[in-house]
């Protein structure tokens, strides 16, 4: 097997990416007391998937793997949005 040398992610960017999770925690919060109505999944899923994919590129450090795994993951994150967000459609209009 390869051995990848991959160069440390600075303290700095670290902090960046936490505060912005906490960011995103407040909208995801301040969001979930606004009624949208079939929507607020939708709006839900899309937040939640900003902070799963920062948590993953940068603390996971996927950012410096290669361009096909990324690909593949950013596919695999995609198609199961799409399928719970259905999911919860489904339940909504039963």
């Amino acid at each position: 097997m390869e051995e990848h040398k991959h160069e440390p992610v600075p303290y700095r960017t670290f902090i960046k990416v936490w505060i912005a999770l906490l960011a995103l925690t407040v909208v995801t919060v301040v969001v979930s007391r606004i009624h949208f109505g079939a929507a607020n999944i939708w709006i839900a899923l899309g937040i939640a998937s900003v902070k799963s994919s920062l948590v993953i590129f940068i603390f996971m450090h996927l950012r410096q793997e290669s361009r096909l795994f990324k690909i593949g993951l950013l596919i695999l994150l995609v198609i199961l949005a799409i399928f719970i967000g259905l999911t919860f459609t489904d339940i909504l209009y039963r």
